[in-house]
């Protein structure tokens, strides 16, 4: 099955509604999608009911929408995301998380955007901010770039990024967040597939990997569009002698800004990878019963 199972919605980063990656994502041929917002699952009932719609209204084209979540965590001064798939995202330990990620969202925010009023004379409402996002969503770095852009802060988002929403910037605030190891345990025992995301990014890769196995950890984000060949069959290899699953897909946020191109399903995922991932979910539910 032709798959893509890292994409975002307009509940966290991403630009396009649940219902307009549906339509997407039938359109390009693609037969399994994972909806991953950050910190966030409410998208995942919006597609399920936009779908069924699509039937109601004669629809014939066969959509898979697997639940998914990606977690930001920070373990020694590192950005660790966690991807989870197929969790029963009404677990209470899994719940209590999501609420503890978003009011650490609500809180960095509103303190970033107090900081650049003092400091920078920029002023940005909390509401403006809320705007940029589905109702419930989780508010990121890119939504405070992008509502101080159109404060007239910066002439664009990424002059935003390179004065104020990086670490050394005089205005941001780190997040307070779960560490890996409990995103990890808390997706493993509500049931889902923890993964590390594009673990390219972390220079402490292949030691955090290992550790997170002793929490639960099934699988490495092997097929990324960050990346290369060389990258992938590393990671590829390494989930082999680890005993770990592989995933992948496009991380798909919003269409290219300089020629319009959705890279949505574009980034190579082996037809397998779903039925791989299918059985490792099989054996977890055996093993917890």
């Amino acid at each position: 099955m032709k798959s893509d199972l890292h994409i975002h919605t307009n509940f966290s980063d991403g630009v396009f509604t649940p219902e307009k990656l549906v339509d997407t994502a039938m359109e390009i041929g693609l037969d399994v999608i994972a909806l991953t917002d950050h910190d966030n699952v409410l998208s995942h009932q919006v597609a399920y009911d936009y779908l069924k719609y699509l039937k109601k209204t004669g629809c014939n084209q066969d959509l898979i929408i697997v639940p998914g979540v990606e977690i930001n965590t920070i373990y020694k001064n590192y950005e660790i995301h966690i991807l989870g798939y197929f969790m029963d995202t009404k677990n209470n330990d899994f719940q209590s998380m999501m609420k503890a990620q978003q009011e650490a969202r609500i809180v960095q925010a509103k303190e970033i955007l107090a900081l650049l009023h003092k400091k920078e004379g920029i002023r940005v409402g909390f509401d403006k901010l809320k705007s940029l996002v589905a109702p419930g969503g989780s508010i990121g770095r890119p939504h405070i770039a992008k509502a101080i852009m159109m404060m007239n802060g910066t002439n664009s988002v990424t002059e935003a990024y390179e004065k104020y929403i990086h670490d050394g910037s005089g205005v941001y605030v780190q997040r307070k967040t779960v560490t890996p190891h409990d995103a990890v345990e808390i997706i493993y025992h509500a049931g889902g597939i923890p993964v590390i995301a594009h673990p390219y990014d972390i220079d402490i890769a292949e030691q955090v990997i290992e550790e997170l196995m002793q929490y639960g950890l099934m699988g490495i984000e092997a097929y990324h569009r960050k990346h290369s060949p060389a990258m992938v069959e590393y990671y590829f290899m390494l989930a082999e002698k680890l005993g770990l699953i592989v995933t992948g897909g496009s991380d798909f946020h919003a269409p290219n800004p300089n020629n319009g191109n959705i890279t949505l399903g574009k980034n190579f995922v082996p037809e397998w990878v779903y039925d791989k991932m299918l059985e490792a979910k099989k054996r977890l539910d055996i093993s917890r019963n």
